[in-house]
Order: structure tokens, then C-alpha cells, then sequence
């Protein structure tokens, strides 16, 4: 899963493909690459990011969706926490809804997707993009993260969404330790039991930064190991800023995998 920010401030790349030309040909550069899917946000999700407003988001969105449907042949993914934005990027020709909020108790984002048909990731978070980050604390994280992915199941098929529309993820780095975050991905393939696909993003994220002394731009390596160590555990989709390395590793690492179980 490529990431395609349009915004001026994600931790990473905030600001590079802001505008609806730049997210474009970066989208493009990355289908190039080998990403199997784009996910596109006009939201920074970064700890202690504020929300933007509605309508600047979708202006920020649809014109790349609507710009890239015609040219690619790989699903779209909308990357938002907003129901109404949801909606009209799936119009505009997303077929993914990226949550990182389905710890809310609302159901409309759950309405949309029932509505819509459209794919649904789950993701774990403690707190609100603005808070999470300030005093994250579990009694058992890996526990907590399992028990958050019963719950939202079994809300999301009450509220209309199918089994096989859903994938989950853990949230690394989302109202997590670094400690935190080291324990769910050692314990990755417990959320195997879900029988749902699993989406990891770790790429070039803060945990490794503090685990490492590494800066964003110094992350790739330790990006491209948790890359790896998830697709032995099972995971099947990684959202990655870097498609090509990502690539590369995973296949690599699929190819050692299938020669170790034969």
C-alpha cells in the first residue's frame, strides 16, 4: 500500500506532494514501483496533529481520486476518519475506507461502508491523533488490541458491513510505547485468529526513531525489517512511503518463506 499525503505537515514527507499534480505523478511514481494499492489522505494523523476541516479535506482528496481512476488499474484507498469524506471519495472512485478511528462508538463511517460496499480497515487507537501520544497506557497491550478487534467486528456486522469487507490493524505507533509497539509486533500473528487480512504501517515512524536514534529520513532499514518480520507473521498488506525497497524485501522474504515450508 503506497501512501500519497496530500498535506503540508505529515511527519514524513508533509508538504512534498501537497497540491493535486505532485500527489498525482507521486501516485503514479509509486504504481511504477509496485504498489498493489494507494492509500490517499488529506489529513495528517501524526501525534498531536490537529483535524482539518471537512471540506478542505475533500478538496485536498478528490481531485487526485478523480485524477488517478482514469490511469491506474489498482484500488484506491481514502484515508480519513470522516464519514462524509468517505462517502464522496468512494463516489469519486475510491473502492477502501482507511480508518484510523474505529475505536469511535458512532456508527455513520460503519453506515458508509454497509452502504457502499466498499473495504473497511480498523484500526487500534488510544485517544485522538491530538492526544495519543501523551500518556499511552495498557494493562496488557497485546490483549487489549485483540479484545478492541472482537468489539469492532461484531459492531461493524451489526451495523451492516460484511466479514470479507474488513481488514485490521494494530495501530503501531498510535497511542503506543515504543515498548508498546515492539510487544504487537512480536505478537502479530495472533490477530491471524481474526481471520481477517492484517494492514501494518510502520514506515519511518517515531518508535523507531527513539528505539534508534535514527531521524525519519534514517529510518528505511529498521522500516524494511518490520516489513519483513510481518510478512513471516502473516500480515498481508504494508502500507510503506518507500514501494520499491518495501517490495524488493517482501518478495525476498515470500521467496525464503516458501522454500523454508516445502
Amino acid at each position: 500500500m503506497g501512501i500519497v499525503n496530500v498535506t503540508p505537515d505529515s511527519f514524513y514527507d508533509g508538504g512534498r506532494y501537497f497540491g493535486v499534480e505532485a500527489a498525482v505523478q507521486h501516485a503514479l511514481d509509486l504504481v511504477a514501483e509496485g504498489a498493489d494499492l494507494l492509500d490517499i489522505g488529506g489529513e495528517s494523523t501524526r501525534p498531536g496533529a490537529e483535524p482539518v476541516p471537512q471540506d478542505e479535506e475533500m478538496r485536498r482528496v478528490l481531485p487526485v481520486i478523480e485524477a488517478l481512476l482514469p490511469q491506474v488499474k489498482i484500488p484506491l484507498s481514502i484515508d480519513t476518519v470522516k464519514p462524509a469524506v468517505a462517502r464522496a471519495a468512494v463516489r469519486a472512485g475510491a473502492s477502501i475506507i482507511n480508518d484510523i478511528a474505529a475505536n469511535r462508538q458512532d456508527p455513520e463511517m460503519w453506515e458508509v461502508a454497509a452502504e457502499t460496499g466498499a473495504g473497511y480497515v480498523a484500526m487500534h487507537m488510544q485517544g485522538t491523533p491530538a492526544t495519543m501520544q501523551q500518556h499511552p497506557h495498557y494493562d496488557d497491550v497485546v490483549a487489549e488490541v485483540d479484545q478492541f478487534f472482537g468489539g469492532v467486528l461484531e459492531r461493524l456486522q451489526q451495523a451492516g458491513v460484511r466479514p470479507e469487507q474488513v481488514a485490521l490493524d494494530v495501530g503501531i505507533g498510535f497511542g503506543k510505547t515504543v515498548e508498546h509497539n515492539l510487544q504487537l509486533l512480536a505478537a502479530l500473528r495472533q490477530f491471524k485468529r481474526w481471520r481477517r487480512p492484517l494492514l501494518l504501517g510502520v514506515s519511518r515512524k517515531s518508535f523507531i526513531g527513539k528505539l534508534l536514534g535514527a531521524e525519519p529520513q534514517e529510518r528505511l532499514p529498521a522500516s524494511l525489517a518490520c516489513a519483513c518480520w510481518a510478512v513471516a507473521q502473516g500480515v498481508d498488506i504494508i502500507r510503506a512511503h518507500d514501494v520499491r525497497a518495501t517490495v524488493h524485501a517482501v518478495r525476498m522474504t515470500e521467496a525464503l518463506l516458501t522454500r523454508r515450508l516445502a
